[in-house]
């Protein structure tokens, strides 16, 4: 199992900092999923920047989430 998610920054240009439980820092990058279905609302950058932790992923008001194996693996180690 990957590490979950333990803190979550918005960044501009729809990308998250993100620090997972086994300390690592990554940046996700959101703008890809801007276009489909229930993740277009993100485009709003007031509501983007509404992102939290819930059981070690992240999810906005709306209940859009990320599934945390996804953030881990397709995010961007930070040095």
């Amino acid at each position: 199992m990957n590490p979950r998610v333990k803190e979550v920054i918005p960044l501009p240009n729809y990308q998250l900092q993100l620090i997972f439980t086994n300390e690592e820092k990554k940046i996700y990058d959101c703008s890809p999923l801007l276009d489909f279905g229930i993740f277009q609302e993100l485009k709003n950058k007031q509501y983007f920047n509404q992102v939290k932790i819930l059981d070690g992923t992240i999810t906005w008001p709306n209940e859009q989430d990320i599934c945390p194996d996804t953030l881990y693996l397709d995010s961007i180690s930070q040095t």
